[in-house]
């Protein structure tokens, strides 16, 4: 183990092998590991865990994470049937089919929720605490990797300590990290922060020295995923933000250099960052949960002034780049716990533009994250709730349809409801965008249709309108309840329903 990475003395007799420290985990206990997306999250050790599965042993584990993890923990260790419960989100294809086969049970939950629901005791006892770190300071004090989630409240809650030093990581991020711990009601105070740059916690977590039971060498990277390169549809999306947002500046609604802005994951999300860096916006910050590699492009082009998050989750080939750089952009990244990250209170007092992915949104402005046909589970709720309920601006992006044309993505009545149509403002597709403001359901469903649907779709949107507008019993927002069944009923009769 190198000097730089090891620091603390009375530390070094807890060295030991991750088969080792992967023992001090037993049968049916609660483990909380770190990571928000797959960043900073633990390696060897949860692949010891899996072995253990895979050797027989039931070991029935309750895991709760920050966000998702990589595969080390959500593929492997489901596959060997070591996880018997998960908290709060998840990405991986695998857990997903164990969730939705009903082997794994799993509970959605805003982000922002997790860490004081921790601290209440509403989740059981945590016994253990796994927690990726880039070095361990002369004090003892851990320094964490690409992320911090919730890893701060499992390392104070936990009975034992797991410390995973991993050597790929970069020494760099030191001093990245923001740690602040929110006490309970009644003894929590206002948190002193009124703009993303601010400081107010340490750089590292405490962690009393005795609860630190094993420390395991690792060198397993981040698995990160590649980011595709944006299409013409992710593109057109991104324009149609860019649009809405210029005009919002035109209308003295937003300064020059907007407001904070947060981004969800995935492709079209990088694809709306990229976009930006091609805008006339300019000294833009950025008050998010995750920050990938469009913010990273933003940082460099000069576009961002401040990025702040709770986990740096690039790609394979900006991770690369980024251990270059990382010196000359540290001071411009902050990485906070996302109970900061994603608090309700602090979105409102910056005044968060939230830009968040949808699955499909209905002709109100009901919005659908997290499921397919209702039942299904996709990923999860993550932290949308947290941005779009309390944010200045809330924005819901999506194509117009899926399956290559096959469904809408704009439909009747959405089977599964994340995000009411009371928390949302803005809907957009490659097609168009609609601005919901100060609309009633009927004025929101006709600008939907005919700014958002799929051309092949929009006579039959509108006709459904219509004939709900004459048939429902209630007019504020009209229905027709047994063709609003039956169209998820034909998705299921063409298999359009099954996994994703």
């Amino acid at each position: 183990m190198e000097e730089q990475r090891l620091r603390c003395k009375q530390l070094k007799d807890k060295l030991m092998s991750a088969e080792e420290a992967a023992k001090v985990i037993k049968k049916d206990m609660t483990v909380a590991v770190s990571g928000f997306t797959p960043a900073g999250y633990p390696k060897a050790i949860p692949l010891e865990l899996a072995k253990r599965g895979e050797n027989g042993e039931k070991l029935n584990l309750t895991v709760i994470t920050g966000a998702s993890v990589g595969p080390e923990i959500d593929e492997k260790m489901t596959n060997a049937g070591v996880i018997g419960r998960r908290f709060p989100y998840q990405t991986n294809r695998t857990l997903r089919k164990a969730i939705n086969d009903g082997k794994v049970k799993y509970v959605d939950m805003h982000m922002s929720h997790v860490p004081q629901e921790l601290k209440a005791g509403f989740l059981g006892k945590i016994d253990v605490a796994i927690i990726e770190v880039v070095a361990i300071t002369e004090e003892g004090y851990l320094i964490p990797s690409t992320s911090v989630g919730e890893i701060n409240v499992g390392v104070k809650l936990a009975d034992k300590v797991l410390v995973e030093i991993n050597t790929t990581q970069p020494l760099e991020l030191e001093g990245m990290h923001d740690i602040i711990d929110l006490p309970l009601p009644p003894h929590r105070k206002p948190i002193p922060l009124t703009r993303p740059e601010q400081r107010i916690g340490k750089p590292y977590i405490e962690c009393d020295l005795d609860k630190i039971v094993g420390i395991v060498e690792c060198d397993i990277p981040d698995k990160a995923d590649p980011m595709t390169e944006p299409d013409d549809v992710s593109f057109a999306i991104s324009k149609n933000i860019i649009s809405f947002l210029s005009k919002e500046v035109e209308a003295g609604r937003l300064p020059k250099n907007l407001l904070p802005l947060q981004s969800g994951v995935g492709n079209v999300a990088n694809a709306i960052l990229k976009g930006l860096t091609e805008s006339d916006f300019e000294h833009l910050t950025v008050f998010s949960e995750v920050l990938q590699d469009g913010i990273i492009d933003l940082i460099q082009c000069g576009k961002i002034d401040y990025a702040s998050g709770t986990s740096l989750t690039l790609s394979p080939e900006k991770i690369a780049t980024l251990k270059e750089d990382l010196p000359s952009i540290k001071d411009k990244i902050i990485l906070r716990p996302q109970e900061i990250s994603n608090h309700p209170g602090l979105v409102g007092r910056l005044g968060v533009i939230a830009i968040n992915t949808a699955l499909e949104f209905d002709i109100y402005g009901n919005v659908n994250s997290s499921h397919v046909s209702g039942t299904n589970m996709m990923n999860g709720l993550g932290g949308s709730g947290d941005f779009t309920r309390n944010g200045y601006l809330s924005i819901f992006t999506t194509q117009s349809t899926a399956k290559k044309g096959v469904i809408s993505a704009v439909v009747p009545c959405v089977p599964h409801v994340d995000h009411p149509e009371h928390d949302v403002m803005v809907v957009v597709t490659e097609q168009g965008y609609a601005d919901l403001r100060g609309l009633d359901p009927v004025e929101r469903a006709r600008k939907i249709i005919a700014n958002c649907a799929h051309p092949d779709y929009r006579d039959q949107l509108e006709d459904y309108l219509n004939r709900a507008i004459k048939e429902s019993p209630g007019q504020h927002t009209p229905h027709i309840l047994p063709e609003v069944f039956s169209w998820y009923q034909r998705l299921k009769e063409t298999g359009t329903m099954k996994e994703q």
